[in-house]
């Protein structure tokens, strides 16, 4: 079983219940702050310098009320009040700072000493609000690009100058400019991690809290149910199909893991499959849904802002590719099945899919507004209000529906419209809770994205990359897909593509020529890394925690059933056009290679695909799915003549297999 320090801080479990004031000032603030953002979405939009700083003060005292300072599960104490009172107060002075001088700040030339002191203030609340809600190795990482920024001949901590390697070395920056660098403009806390966190972001984390209370997950993971339950590996089938639906609006693969899994996994145990590889199949699922679109997590509204890319545009690229991955997994959950001789559940036990939409297909109207909205071309903030809307009015009519069918009464109505308001009201807070991880990480992200911008870190980390790869590609994604799993074990996933974006975005498109598209692409992939890979694996380990099994075990299981997320971005790599579009001849052939290469993979991962595969099949398959990513077309083509006589070889053999049995019979 995983202990409780496996799991990030939001997910432990048996935290000390918090005092019924402490109760309601959560909620009241979290409602508050749902209600602003969503004036700001849809009413009345802010400017940058409104919208993120009061933002930040909401998420600061929602942070320091909802996580203790000696930790949830113990109590506060009057100590523990003597240190987070005072850090409240410094929230929201940290939150009201900027727009309450704003017009001094913007008219300025240097900063005044109250502003520089403000800075330092807002600089700690946010490490120690990273601290608590994210985990210590955020606030470790940004303090220590915040130290790197003082560490030079001319910062406030020049002894270090002496002790980095030359590459690093740079001329230092005092108290004042790094303060206001990070405080006092669009470069450091208030930047792009920050202003996505507090638009784009927390509107669809508050989406889908909506959808969770309304009951719209159980009618994914229901219709999923009825879907495929009868197949082999009938649950694990649904765990996959669910989490591609769930875990994109969830924004968090842990959640979607604790969520969705605390239906699939103990199925996915009852059929047959080993705890382990219940835990990692759920883990692989959940970890797609930060890649599938319309929403992949916050990904697709961050990638938008710093390529200026269309975010419509951006979904439409990662269909095909988020397909591909939930295809390879759904592929090794069916191959596992049949290797054990699995069956599906008996219908008795399934919910009928005719049963299950005419209870819920109300749920899908927000989605096909929020596409339809999307494909419009309304902005994501004001989507994402409108889906709000649209969920509130789908779950109203429906519930006033069945009112009016039954028995209507006053007091029956009265009783309906108490239960809908409490229903709204928990849906604010909750989206408000969920939304404290993310926008404190992206604030602590703010911090690194300033130390970078000050120092040339970014140029910096390029020549090291390229001397490092000796201008080899594989080698430098290699190098990022290793950099991306060390910073996962301290960041979570929106940070750590933040961060890996900025240090390596630079090398991969300028000296290694990657469209700048498909380097964010490929960043993005490989920072989801950290969910199934060991020993980071922090959807493993909450799946194991669910599954009762070991987490290592989990995590490897999780780690090979999430092989799609190494070699989809290699694909995008070397066959720019399935991204960037091309001759309609020329994306059908890559298309194709593609899904024949992950399937010859797959086929070699497990040693089976219609029947056993022989130890020289799988030996020769290798350098047939090499040349399937190979950048050279005839090469291509030789590996896909390979590749489909070994597989057509096995299907072979399984056709005479199954022809003895019938004569034998």
């Amino acid at each position: 079983m995983t202990t409780q320090a496996d799991l990030p801080p939001a997910l432990k479990l048996g935290s000390m219940p918090q005092s019924p004031i402490v109760l309601r000032a959560i909620m009241v603030i979290g409602i508050a702050l749902s209600l602003f953002q969503l004036w700001a979405a849809g009413v009345q939009p802010l400017g940058l310098f409104f919208q993120r700083p009061i933002h930040l003060g909401f998420i600061l005292v929602l942070c320091f009320l909802i996580y203790p300072v000696f930790g949830r599960d113990k109590p506060r104490g009057p100590l523990g009040w003597a240190i987070d009172g005072p850090l409240i107060m410094a929230g929201i002075a940290a939150g009201a700072w900027v727009p309450l001088n704003i017009d001094i700040i913007a008219n300025q030339v240097f900063p005044r000493q109250i502003d520089v002191w403000m800075g330092v203030l807002t600089i700690l609340v946010v490490l120690e609000g990273a601290r608590r809600a994210v985990g210590l190795g955020m606030t470790i990482i940004g303090a220590a690009f915040l130290v790197y920024v003082f560490a030079g001949s001319r910062g406030e901590l020049p002894f270090l100058a002496d002790v980095m390697p030359g590459i690093l070395n740079h001329r230092g920056y005092s108290l004042e400019r790094v303060a206001s660098q990070m405080t006092l403009g669009a470069e450091g806390i208030f930047g792009i991690p920050l202003g996505v966190a507090a638009t784009f972001v927390f509107i669809f984390v508050l989406f889908g809290a909506f959808l969770e209370v309304t009951g719209a997950g159980k009618f994914f993971i229901d219709l999923a149910y009825a879907a495929t339950g009868r197949q082999r590996g009938g649950p694990a089938k649904a765990a996959v199909i669910a989490s591609a639906g769930m875990g994109s609006i969830s924004g968090s693969a842990i959640a979607n893991v604790v969520t969705t899994g605390a239906f699939t996994i103990p199925l996915m145990k009852k059929l047959g499959y080993r705890p382990a590889q219940a835990g990692g199949i759920e883990a692989a699922a959940s970890t797609g849904g930060q890649i599938m679109p319309p929403l992949m997590g916050a990904g697709a509204f961050l990638m938008s802002e710093f390529t200026r890319v269309p975010y419509v545009d951006i979904v439409l690229v990662s269909i095909f590719p988020a397909i591909l991955y939930f295809g390879v997994v759904y592929l090794l959950v069916h191959i596992a099945a049949v290797k054990q001789g699995m069956t599906g559940l008996p219908a008795s036990d399934l919910p009928r899919t005719r049963t299950v939409l005419a209870g819920g297909w109300h749920f899908l109207l927000p989605l096909v507004a929020l596409v339809a909205l999307l494909v419009a071309g309304y902005s994501p903030m004001r989507v994402g209000f409108y889906a709000i809307l649209s969920i509130i009015a789908a779950a109203s009519a429906r519930a006033l529906w069945t009112f009016f069918t039954a028995r209507p009464s006053m007091a029956g109505f009265l009783d309906l419209c108490r239960r809908g308001i409490a229903l709204t009201l928990e849906a604010l807070e909750l989206g408000a809770r969920n939304a404290v991880a993310v926008s404190m990480a992206c604030a602590v992200a703010g911090i690194i994205v300033g130390a970078v911008g000050l120092t040339g870190l970014g140029l910096k980390f390029s020549a090291m990359m390229i001397a490092f790869s000796g201008g080899n590609l594989v080698l430098a994604l290699l190098l990022v897909l290793i950099a991306s799993l060390i910073l996962g074990m301290g960041l979570p996933v929106t940070a750590a593509y933040i961060v890996l974006i900025i240090l390596v975005g630079p090398a991969l498109t300028e000296e290694f020529g990657i469209p700048l598209l498909i380097a964010h692409l490929v960043v993005f992939w490989y920072s989801q890394d950290s969910n199934v890979t060991p020993p980071v694996a922090l959807a493993g380990f909450a799946g194991a925690a669910i599954a009762g099994s070991k987490p290592m075990e989990t995590s490897l299981e999780a780690w090979k059933y999430a092989k799609g997320l190494y070699l989809i971005p290699l694909f995008m790599v070397f066959n720019e056009e399935i991204i960037l579009g091309g001759p309609l001849p020329l994306v059908l052939w890559s298309g194709a290679i593609a899904i024949l290469g992950l399937v010859a993979f797959a086929a070699v991962l497990e040693a089976f695909l219609w029947r056993p595969m022989r130890l020289w099949t799988r030996v020769l398959l290798l350098p047939g799915i090499v040349a399937l990513f190979w950048p050279d077309l005839l090469v291509e083509i030789a590996g896909a003549v390979l590749v489909v006589a070994l597989l057509a070889h096995n299907w072979a053999e399984a056709r005479r297999d199954r022809g003895q049995v019938a004569v034998t019979s």
